[in-house]
This record gives structure tokens, sequence and C-alpha cells, in this order.
């Protein structure tokens, strides 16, 4: 399988007293993420099996986009997230390798991918949809 990467330049505004404009590069992919709590199963890919999930609790449910007829399933992927609302982000450069165990759940898909709620608290202080950048790994 061929890997495509993207190269993109976002610009992230932030206000801490002056305006200031901070240039992020972006190696990977452009989505949203959202978390999801527990329980986790059963899910698409390993049912109830507890040995699915990694250590850390650090895994994804992807939305249909993501999923490809369930070859998704044990995909990695690195995330960092890259704005929001209320500057949820720790910092640009805080990222989360995570395992994809789950094909989203909600129709629609709240976001492209929906994290475990302790993967989510990685990269983000707050419990709201995110821009995220994803590359597999």
């Amino acid at each position: 399988m061929a890997v495509k990467l993207y190269i993109a330049m976002v610009f992230v505004l932030s206000i801490l007293g002056n305006e200031k404009i901070s240039l992020i590069q972006v190696l990977g992919d452009i989505g949203t993420a959202t978390s999801y709590d527990p329980p986790y199963t059963p899910t698409k890919c390993g049912g109830n099996r507890l040995d699915q999930f990694p250590a850390g609790n650090l895994f994804v449910s992807v939305s249909e986009g993501l999923w490809d007829n369930g070859a998704a399933c044990g995909r990695r992927y690195r995330i960092r997230c890259l704005s929001g609302n209320n500057k949820p982000c720790k910092d640009f450069t805080t990222t989360v390798d995570v395992r994809v165990v789950d094909f989203c759940s909600s129709r629609p898909c709240p976001s492209t991918i929906v994290l475990s709620s302790d993967a989510f608290s990685i990269i983000s202080r707050r419990d709201t949809k995110i821009n995220i950048e994803y590359i597999q790994i």
C-alpha cells in the first residue's frame, strides 16, 4: 500500500494579550477528533476480547472514511491536536499513538477519529471536538 504524505501549512491564531500568529507544519492528514467513555466492548474488530486494547487504553474508533471495510482494524495512527474552541490543545508538539479497535457506532460519526478518553486526555485539556493531524504509523 502506498502511503500518501500531505504537507500543508496551518495558521493558528492565539490571543495572549496581543495577537500572535503561530505557524504549524502539518505532515499528515487533517481531521477532527472527539472522545468516548467506557464501556468499550464489544468492538467491530475484536468483539469482547480484552486483549485487543493496547496498554494505557490508547485506542480509537474510526469513521467510515478510515474504516476501509474493516481493514482499519489494528492500524496505528499518530495524532496531534491542532486547534479547537477555547484552546483545548495541551501543546502542538504532544502526540499520542493509538490503535484502531472499532468502527464509529454513531451515524453520522461525530468526528474523523473517536479517541478513548485516556488517549484524548493526552492531547487535549477539554472534552470537546478538536482539529487534529493524523498519520498512519
